[in-house]
């Protein structure tokens, strides 16, 4: 493997990469200005939030927020967990799903490796408190309002609070942090330096993050491919676009020997 030793960051430490992982999802280096929340001994301030294997595989957030609008399913948290190589926080119910499922699909979530389950705003603190009595693993209790009941989730067994507000995210943050202010915090940063360094400052340990699909990247990359065809094409063709070489093809077949390059595919 082809070591690539990137320029040295500030802080002193060192980048390490290779050829094949040197296009990477990263994430916004102001979540590095979070204090982080400590689980199981490893400190962790990004979370992408994202069911996207491929995302995950080639993201450097510090761990995964597994949740997804749908009915949580074991096959959706194996995938997850099978190409992971950072901690998996799995949604486990809440909105749809609840009572019994949601207890056995939070213990077949801890058998398959995640660290963390995730409970939907909907979910009631009895559902989370039979969780409690069934896993190991910490609870991560959504909060989408001021209005959630924070204390009875806590009291539940609530570990750690994931609060996606919209706008008002920064604004429950900090009442949160007001009446509860030892309770780990993460919270949604949106998509700019100043959204998330606003819900840092109102509290938030740490921050979930929404990565850009891959048809956005893909669309980036095709952009890309493109001007490197077209660029090519005009390179080895004389400055000639492929109509204007045509063209001139037309007008001079006794030239078309001289170009040996395959003019099908370039930009008109």
């Amino acid at each position: 493997m082809e070591v690539i030793a990137l320029n040295q960051p500030k802080n002193g430490s060192q980048n390490i990469s290779s050829q094949f992982r040197s296009d990477m999802v990263m994430v916004p280096e102001v979540i590095n200005e979070a204090s982080g929340i400590r689980v199981f001994g490893r400190t962790l301030k990004s979370f992408v939030f994202t069911t996207d294997v491929a995302t995950i595989l080639y993201c450097n957030a510090d761990a995964v927020l597994a949740v997804y609008p749908f009915s949580p399913h074991p096959a959706i948290i194996s995938a997850v967990t099978s190409v992971a190589s950072q901690p998996v926080f799995a949604g486990v119910g809440g909105g749809t799903t609840q009572g019994k499922r949601s207890v056995d699909i939070a213990l077949f979530a801890e058998a398959t490796g995640v660290q963390g389950v995730v409970v939907n705003a909907p979910m009631t603190a009895e559902n989370i408190l039979d969780i409690e009595h069934t896993v190991d693993s910490p609870i991560v209790a959504t909060v989408v309002s001021a209005y959630n009941d924070i204390d009875a989730r806590i009291s539940a067994g609530a570990d750690i609070l994931n609060v996606s507000g919209g706008k008002e995210t920064a604004a429950i943050v900090e009442r949160i942090r007001r009446d509860f202010p030892d309770v780990p915090i993460i919270a949604t940063g949106g998509q700019n330096e100043d959204t998330i360094r606003k819900v840092i400052e109102a509290g938030a340990n740490a921050v979930s993050w929404t990565p850009p699909t891959t048809g956005e990247i893909f669309k980036e990359k095709m952009v890309k491919y493109r001007k490197d065809r077209r660029e090519d094409f005009l390179e080895t063709h004389d400055g000639m676009t492929l109509r204007e070489f045509e063209e001139y093809i037309e007008e001079h077949p006794e030239a078309e020997e001289k170009y040996s390059e395959d003019s099908s595919d370039g930009y008109l």
